[in-house]
């Protein structure tokens, strides 16, 4: 198990948990961020922050403290 912070770009993952609590929580789920989803990291900013991925068909931007919450199964 990898957090999406950690992922390298071009690297594929199925979210396997979302962490956190309350209103991040809550947000990553309203994006799309759920069990089983799979998500691949297409960009990354110079300093990790923030990142871009694709889920469900759409690109979409989270920053890094976001990413940390997330926990992925890597795919093959």
């Amino acid at each position: 198990m990898k957090l999406l912070s950690e992922f390298k770009v071009g690297e594929k993952g199925i979210v396997s948990r979302v962490g956190g609590t309350g209103l991040i929580r809550r947000r990553l789920f309203d994006m799309g961020i759920t069990p089983d989803a799979e998500i691949m990291l297409r960009k990354k900013a110079p300093l990790g922050d923030p990142i871009e991925i694709t889920l469900r068909g759409y690109e979409l931007t989270l920053r890094k403290a976001e990413a940390e919450n997330v926990f992925m199964e890597e795919s093959k």
